[in-house]
């Protein structure tokens, strides 16, 4: 750094800083330090650099899943992000498996990372309680515990589950059901808004129409819903409307409902959540609910390099909502207007 500096004429604080992305260094100065930086093949000493300035310059994150493609759009953004901030990403998925999980978040840990971003398959704050003890900076992602005082970016889970209900609704659909996500916030949310939507237009929440799809509502989506959709089909009468906890699992419950030589959407009509990227590709294009997954990573990226710089302090928690938005298709319009 003191030959960068004495070459470019600046100091060696300055150089450092272009280096971090510090938003006292300007642009074109930061501009020029990295063109010498890379033409001298310089890479700065990150462990030195901690000891310094007590950070790692890293972020964690833990996922259920790290196929699911709304996590992979979550945390492509945070990367994208948080790059030109001089920070890194650590992934590291749970599986939707508890004790992975927390194995994960004691990794990440002893890693010393400055903030870790932390997407829960637990239905105890455990976990949450470990990260609490050691002072460090986390941020609930997607799925929350009622009563924990923490840092929140998602959805309104019950607006989704209300949104897509309420479309189903729209679209003549009379007897529907619904494929219940694991036991953590975002499948209790989304329940809770199916049946409020139902309630609010007079139709019945029968408990046979609404189908647990077990610990497997992100990871192994696509099986889950393929069988909960099979005892959906065997209920006399069968629904005519469904909402699916996820994309992966309506894409399950459109092969049961194909299988069975049925029409979609005209005999059975199906929404998922997510709006999976290949959703409008399929052979009947999927109606899901939007969750502004890019748009999650990029707050995320935001309140984490926010927490990481002011390691010391203790701001209050910030919940930052996502609204929701239905992408209606094929799997379900059967009217042109609603």
């Amino acid at each position: 750094m003191k030959d960068i500096a004495l070459e470019l004429g600046l100091s060696v604080v300055t150089v450092s800083k272009a280096l971090r992305a510090h938003p006292d260094i300007g642009e074109a100065t930061r501009r020029r330090v990295l063109e010498r930086v890379a033409e001298l093949g310089y890479q700065p000493n990150l462990m030195a650099r901690s000891l310094v300035t007590g950070q790692t310059w890293t972020i964690g994150l833990i996922v259920p899943d790290l196929l699911h493609p709304f996590f992979a759009g979550i945390a492509k953004a945070i990367s994208n992000d948080i790059r030109a901030h001089g920070y890194g990403l650590l992934i590291s998925s749970s599986d939707e498996e508890p004790d992975a999980e927390r194995q994960q978040i004691r990794n990440l840990l002893a890693r010393q990372v400055d903030v870790i971003v932390l997407a829960s398959t637990q239905t105890t704050m455990d976990g949450l309680r470990e990260i609490e003890r050691r002072g460090t900076p986390h941020i609930l992602l997607d799925r929350r515990f009622a009563g924990a005082e923490a840092h929140f970016v998602g959805n309104d889970d019950e607006a989704v589950g209300a949104l897509a209900t309420a479309h189903l609704i729209a679209q003549g659909c009379r007897r529907i059901a619904h494929l219940r996500g694991p036991e953590v916030s975002t499948a209790a949310g989304r329940l809770s808004g199916y049946r409020q939507a139902l309630a609010q237009h007079g139709l019945a929440a029968a408990p046979d129409l609404v189908m647990d799809l077990g610990p497997s509502g992100d990871h192994r989506g696509e099986e889950a819903g393929y069988a909960a959709t099979r005892r959906l089909l065997a209920l006399s009468p069968r629904p005519d409307g469904l909402f699916c906890y996820n994309d992966p699992s309506a894409l399950g419950a459109m092969r049961a409902v194909l299988e069975a030589g049925l029409r979609i959407p005209d005999d059975i009509a199906i929404i998922g959540c997510g709006n999976l990227s290949y959703a409008d590709f399929l052979r009947i294009p999927l109606s899901s609910v939007d969750q502004g997954a890019e748009a999650i990573g990029r707050r995320v990226a935001q309140l984490a390099t926010s927490l990481a710089r002011s390691k010391n302090a203790t701001p209050p928690p910030q919940v930052d909502l996502v609204p929701p938005r239905l992408m209606a298709r094929a799997s379900t319009i059967r009217f042109s207007k609603e």
